[in-house]
């Protein structure tokens, strides 16, 4: 690793979930040691209790009910790391997470990075290990982007100097908040650098916003991937992405 040691800010958004401890637990659990923990109840009426006996080991900032995108953007504004990491309160990150994205990213230069991460169900067991997000190399990664999002948001880290430059999440976009700030990120021209490990728990389960909100989550995303589509279809003939392969179906028809 560097000589020096980063500061990073993990931002955990809270808002009524039973799993909020576990997911403290794991931030705190981290071999790095130059962390603040920020843990931002977005206007929470249940399990805000569980967060009691952390004291200063954790910073708890609450506001208002506003969605995920606001709490980020709460806890990111008040992050005082060089860099900043996402954990969802009903997620858990693997204890040398912070430490492995660090060391790459200070070796790399890299302003953004990205993981791969394994699954657990409600009670915490391993349903699915090892899911790793495509590689930039082969261009399977900005292909992806045309219809999916390959970046798990809790696998992300950022430099909060990224942050100012490419400003908040959009808070008008209750779901795919994420989806937007990575298209907003990369069309700036800055790459992700992935680490093709599983550094994080994503939890699975049947109280989560992806199956609760299931059909307004598709027709947000319909919008989000329709907003960047030309935009993305050039940025990635440009990278020489389609160069020795077809462009997407939807892509041909609108130059015909």
């Amino acid at each position: 690793m560097a000589a020096h040691c980063p500061k990073v800010t993990i931002v955990i958004p809270f808002y009524n979930d039973p799993y909020v401890r576990e997911a403290v637990d794991s931030a705190l659990l981290q071999t790095y040691e130059n962390l603040e923990i920020i843990v931002v109840d977005d206007g929470s009426t249940s399990h805000s209790d569980k967060l009691d006996s952390y004291g200063e080991r954790i910073y708890y900032l609450g506001k208002a009910n506003g969605g995920t995108a606001s709490a980020l953007n709460y806890g990111f504004r008040y992050a005082s790391g060089d860099y900043i990491a996402w954990l969802s309160s009903d997620d858990r990150f693997y204890p040398d997470k912070i430490a492995r994205q660090v060391e790459a990213m200070e070796q790399q230069g890299a302003l953004i990075s990205h993981t791969g991460f394994d699954e657990i169900n409600a009670g915490g067991k391993l349903t699915k290990l090892h899911i790793i997000p495509p590689d930039s190399e082969s261009g399977e990664f900005y292909k992806a982007l045309h219809h999916s999002n390959p970046i798990n948001g809790c696998t992300v880290m950022m430099s909060k100097a990224l942050f100012h430059a490419v400003g908040d999440f959009d808070e008008q976009l209750p779901y795919t908040h994420d989806l937007d700030y990575w298209y907003r990120v990369l069309l700036r021209g800055v790459p992700f650098l992935r680490l093709a490990e599983p550094l994080s728990a994503y939890r699975r389960h049947d109280e989560m916003g992806s199956v609760r909100h299931k059909e307004a989550i598709q027709l947000e995303t319909k919008r989000t991937f329709a907003k960047y589509e030309k935009r993305w279809q050039a940025y990635t003939m440009q990278l020489g992405i389609y160069k020795n392969a077809a462009a997407p179906a939807s892509t041909k028809r609108k130059h015909r």
